[in-house]
């Protein structure tokens, strides 16, 4: 009994916790040791959501160019100059937030004009340069103004171009894929000293993001309510109203002598320009 006693009595002394006194400031010790690297982690989080959000930002540039396209190309009547374009690109996704869509507004590189989220932690802009900073380019090759290497093969007309006898008016030439392309430099910062620091790597990380976009433009796209209307009028096959015109008026003679009194006018047949959709002036905000 003797024996067991104290054999207990050595095993828990074996394994009797240290005093309280000893283990003053063993926690906070630790967290000194996790903070070195977690730290700098959580300092990272805003500088790469800043990326991230120029990221967006450019992907949705090279959509605007490239659905620019569709209003605006060869077939239509002509391309929106790359110059505007790229102008339009830079002030309507990468100056402040709040920038108000007018035609022929540039950027300028003040504050006023930049977005004020994209700066480093010593308040110097992400983009330092709109012109040299931001570029716009066409096709797989990013030529800086249009040409037909914009293009790449497609067989987008060939359903119609096939089918149909168009008049000359209405032979339009199908391009293929079109492909627009914005490329953003970022800024590199400048480290911070202290032994934290944890944007050294990004003082030589010279980082470009390039974003494209690529469809199909429609070659029976119209830049206007009149060449929508001069395509089709007179083609029998696209439009077989339009041979009602040629009786229109002994139409509207003959509804005007049924109702002398009522003032009903005639049906406007054969008649592309009575459906246009105009949005009156009053609702035109100047």
């Amino acid at each position: 009994m003797g024996t067991t006693s104290t054999l207990t009595s050595h095993v828990k002394s074996i394994y009797r916790p240290a005093p309280k006194q000893a283990q003053r400031g063993q926690a906070l010790v630790e967290f000194f040791v996790a903070a070195i690297a977690i730290i700098p982690l959580f300092l990272l989080i805003p500088l790469i959501g800043k990326y991230q959000d120029i990221s967006h930002a450019t992907t949705m540039a090279g959509r605007y160019a490239a659905f620019d396209a569709t209003n605006r190309n060869d077939v239509q009547g002509g391309w929106k100059p790359p110059a505007q374009l790229a102008d339009e690109v830079r002030r309507r996704f990468f100056s402040n937030t709040d920038a108000a869509i007018k035609t022929n507004d540039t950027a300028g590189n003040f504050k006023a004009n930049q977005n004020l989220l994209w700066v480093d932690q010593q308040n110097h802009p992400l983009i330092a340069n709109f012109g040299k900073d931001i570029n716009l380019s066409f096709g797989n090759e990013k030529t800086s103004a249009h040409t037909s290497k914009d293009f790449s093969s497609a067989s987008d007309g060939a359903p119609f171009i096939t089918t149909i006898d168009f008049p000359s008016r209405l032979q339009v030439v199908p391009h293929g894929i079109y492909r627009a392309n914005v490329s953003v430099t970022i800024a590199n910062i400048e480290p911070l000293s202290g032994p934290l620091n944890t944007y050294k790597e990004f003082e030589k990380i010279n980082l470009v993001m390039n974003r494209g976009t690529s469809l199909v433009i429609d070659p029976w796209s119209a830049s206007s309510i009149a060449q929508a209307e001069q395509r089709f009028s007179g083609h029998n096959l696209l439009f077989p109203a339009g041979s009602l015109k040629y009786i229109a008026s002994l139409v509207n003679l003959n509804v005007q002598a049924v109702d002398l009194l009522g003032g009903i006018q005639g049906p406007q047949l054969g008649q592309l320009d009575f459906w246009r959709d105009v949005v009156p002036e009053d609702r035109l905000k100047q």
